[in-house]
Parts: C-alpha cells; structure tokens; sequence
C-alpha cells in the first residue's frame, strides 16, 4: 500500500504563515493583543497585570485570573531585588533552565548561570533523599538557607520545599526579598500556599491546585520586563 494515499490531500495550513510571515517578537506582540481585546475587566494594577497577563499568554487560560494573589508591594520588592542581581533560588531544573539570562542581564548585568540556584541534582541531596525517604526538593532548599535571606525564592513543583521554607520563615527567620508560590498538584499543595501567605513575606502566588514551572518562569520574566519599563521611564 502507497502510505500517502493515506493522508488526505490539502494545502499545509503552514503556507498561510509563509504568505503573512512574523517575527517571534511580532508573535508575542499580537498575543498581547489578543489578551488584552478578551479581557474586559480584572482586579490587578497596571504592574500586576502585566505579570497575570504574561502568565495567561503562557498558559492560554483566562481563568488564572481569578487565583493570582500577590502582596501589597510585590511588584516593587521583586523587581528591586531583580535591579540588585538577588541570587534565584529555584525548586526545580526546568525552572532553571526555562530562565533567560538575557531577560535577567536586562534588568542586572551580573547575572549568569550561578546566579540561579537549584540543589535537587546535588549529589548529597540525592543521598540524604535516599536515606530518608523524602522527597529532594526538601534537603535541597535546606542546603540553600545561606543564600535564600535577600533573594528570590520560586517554587513551581514542590509543595514539600515550600513548606520547608515556611518552616525557615517561622523558626529561623529567614526572610527572601519575594518567594513565587507556584507549586501544582494535589498533595499538601493548597495548605503550602496558604501558609505561605500567611505569614508576611512579599509573594506571588496562584491559590488553589494549580502552579507549575512554566507559570514560575513566566512571573519572573514579566518582572524583568516591570523593571525595564520603569528603568526607562525613570521611576522607581
């Protein structure tokens, strides 16, 4: 049998593009339209819109508009400890490597790979996870309490850590410049978020079951593009 009198015969939808051809830059430019036209109303300010915006542009749901919670001043702290080159300290690798160092050099030069901290992989994590029977993302954000005081904590994985971290806040005073409250699943992950509001630290975080690594990057990205706006607008 002749595998393509399998398929049927029409023109590839892709010609339509190859004849109004765009830029990734244009791209994103129209979806940001596109959001914009949809939504007719929000709760959010000028700032925090741009971030729940970047979000649904990453995820194409509308209706994360109802769960994104952030602190008075959020914003602000974030992207002051983004101008400050603040180590990123991320719960997982895809957080790590979805990152764009050139959106973070944008915003702070001294931004490089080290700059973004992410210990499940490290080999004694592994081991004491191992020996326990706990899940990595514990030990990891246990080995990272030195850099955490100041700087960017982003959690789109594991409630685990962010209980852990909810633990530091309470009885070891440790206190990040923000923490992005993002982690998605069904256990223990709606009591990590709402501790975590709880408790006084500047966050930005989705309530309820959803979250997810991509969500995470995509907070951090539109923060980058708050602190260049108003770089170049000269506010603070």
């Amino acid at each position: 049998m002749n595998l393509r009198n399998r398929f049927p015969k029409h023109t590839p939808l892709i010609y339509r593009f190859y004849a109004s051809p765009l830029s990734g830059e244009e791209i994103e430019a129209r979806s940001m339209e596109m959001i914009e036209k949809e939504v007719s109303s929000h709760p959010f300010g000028p700032d925090e819109w741009q971030v729940v915006r970047r979000m649904i542009h990453t995820t194409g749901d509308f209706s994360l508009i109802d769960v994104v919670r952030f602190s008075p001043d959020a914003i602000a702290i974030g992207t002051e400890a983004l101008r400050s080159g603040s180590t990123i300290y991320v719960d997982s690798r895809m957080i790590q490597s979805g990152l764009s160092l050139p959106r973070l050099r944008s915003v702070h030069a001294g931004y490089n790979a080290s700059s973004i901290v992410c210990h499940v992989n490290d080999e004694e994590v592994v081991e004491k996870a191992h020996q326990m029977g706990f899940p990595r993302s514990l030990f990891a954000i246990q080995k990272a309490k030195p850099i955490l005081d100041g700087g960017l904590a982003v959690f789109g994985n594991s409630p685990i850590a962010l209980l852990e971290l909810n633990r530091l806040l309470l009885e070891e005073n440790i206190r990040p410049a923000l923490v992005i409250a993002m982690p998605v699943g069904f256990v223990h992950v709606i009591e990590s978020k709402e501790e975590l509001m709880s408790l006084g630290v500047p966050f930005i975080a989705v309530n309820g079951r959803r979250g997810g690594s991509p969500l995470a990057v995509s907070v951090i990205h539109a923060l980058c593009s708050v602190a260049v706006l108003k770089g170049r607008k000269g506010n603070p």
